[in-house]
């Protein structure tokens, strides 16, 4: 179920009327009820892989709490394992595959092992991620294990942030699914604002964009150099507008039931290094693989070569993460040469002219941009092929015609975005006339320009 569908406003009206109806103790079987529906509305069956994550863990967090030496290493691996094992079946299997028969061939060796062709289960790096760090946290001593099989059932599957996050830590969401939440104006009034914000990044402004990035990747052999750079730029404003967009939906639809859930996003593209942008962007990834991978590896406190080497095994097992693909991993590469650049060459200071950081912001904003280029890629011969245009300007006529109108209206959009984002998150909601106003303008804008049709979130395949 898409969030910018009619079918998920639907959904959710009900949900939260039934949600404020019904007496606080029966509330959690009302969510993990319409969550198991939410997610079985993509691939019904597959909500019998939630349900054996689900139930692995949940008594691999008793035994982990139980047991004491070498044993509890033991069944936080099986835990783990588990966990690994699902998402490396339907997300890595037939990469390795192929990698191990183009090896095979060499030696004139045909691979006996068959591939696989299913429909990846959606959301599956998200749930698993969530799902690992709750063993890990039981096992760290930081997370006493949830007795209430549904409350935990539920902490893996509440619908607003199963299928795209954030990725939540047990301490900051299982408790709140405990907590008796009395009804509260206010975190109705943020939660609708936040929901409005994000169908507005989304509807209006990401797919929007996606109609020009679209055409310019899907066709790149039609471009020339300069349309090329305007699909590349929109694209890098288009993927910030869709997940952050899905963000702010999932976060302001538990707001509005007096749940937090933990930012994602922090104006990326304003950041004066990339190392700045990892603490913006998709905040609960970065720092789930900051907490249980590069720290637990040592971190920065280590000699140089050592820190080298944690910080490109984060960003490689970051571009994994995403698919199984060399597109990504060489996005993920790039990204972590910079940051490694920036640590021995690059210091941030506090204070900036508005000229030197203006120069920083669009150092971040072209290197990240240029980095997105692989990822939007569906091969390496077509990035490749997109950085050649992207270096050497020609005059090649583009026969895959952008709409000048629309592109104006495009760029109006990014500077509305741009403008108004740290506004919409402070803004004070206690006022009526002013909170009613912006929200139904958005309302308005996203009803008159938004474009329906349903195209998925970007974030949805990994």
């Amino acid at each position: 179920m898409l969030f910018n569908s009619l079918q998920f406003l639907v959904f959710f009206a009900f949900v939260l009327s039934m949600y404020y109806a019904l007496p606080h103790r029966f509330r959690w079987v009302l969510l993990l009820a319409v969550s198991c529906y939410f997610y079985m509305v993509f691939v019904p069956v597959y909500i019998l892989i939630l349900f054996g994550i689900i139930l692995i863990d949940y008594f691999a967090a008793f035994l982990i709490d139980r047991a004491s030496g070498k044993k509890r290493k033991l069944f936080l691996a099986l835990s783990l394992v588990s966990n690994l094992g699902v998402l490396v079946y339907f997300k890595y299997y037939n990469f390795f595959l192929e990698n191990i028969s183009l090896l095979l061939n060499n030696f004139d060796v045909q691979n006996p092992l068959p591939f696989i062709y299913v429909v990846l289960p959606i959301g599956l790096s998200f749930h698993t991620f969530q799902a690992m760090s709750y063993t890990i946290e039981v096992y760290r001593g930081n997370q006493k294990p949830e007795k209430h099989l549904g409350i935990y059932a539920l902490y893996v599957l509440f619908f607003p942030q199963l299928v795209a996050g954030p990725i939540e830590r047990p301490q900051n969401l299982l408790h709140q699914l405990k907590d008796k939440i009395t009804y509260s104006r206010s975190n109705l009034r943020k939660g609708f604002l936040l929901i409005a914000w994000g169908f507005f990044k989304k509807a209006v402004i990401a797919d929007r964009l996606a109609e020009v990035s679209d055409l310019s990747f899907n066709y790149w052999w039609t471009q020339n150099s300069a349309s090329m750079w305007l699909g590349v730029i929109f694209y890098s404003i288009q993927i910030y507008c869709d997940f952050s967009g899905y963000s702010d939906i999932a976060i302001g639809a538990a707001k509005t039931m007096g749940i937090n859930l933990m930012e994602n996003f922090r104006n990326p593209y304003l950041s004066l290094s990339l190392t700045d942008f990892w603490r913006r962007w998709h905040i609960s990834l970065s720092t789930w693989f900051k907490d249980y991978v590069y720290i637990p590896m040592g971190g920065s406190k280590v000699k140089k070569a050592k820190f080298c080497f944690n910080i490109l095994i984060v960003f490689l097992l970051s571009g994994l993460w995403h698919g199984a693909r060399y597109t990504f991993l060489v996005w993920a590469l790039i990204h972590a040469v910079i940051l490694i650049f920036e640590h021995f060459f690059y210091k941030e200071k506090q204070t900036q002219t508005i000229f030197s950081a203006a120069l920083k912001i669009l150092y971040v904003f072209f290197a990240t941009t240029l980095a997105w280029v692989f990822f939007r890629s569906q091969s390496m011969e077509q990035a490749i092929e997109i950085i050649q245009k992207l270096s050497f300007y020609d005059t090649l006529p583009v026969y895959v015609n952008f709409n000048l109108t629309e592109l104006i209206f495009c760029f109006i959009l990014i500077a509305i975005l741009l403008g108004s984002e740290g506004a919409v998150k402070m803004f004070n909601v206690e006022n009526s006339k002013k909170y009613y106003f912006v929200v139904s303008s958005l309302i308005i804008t996203c009803y008159i320009f938004g474009i329906y049709n349903y195209k998925q979130f970007i974030y949805f395949q990994f």
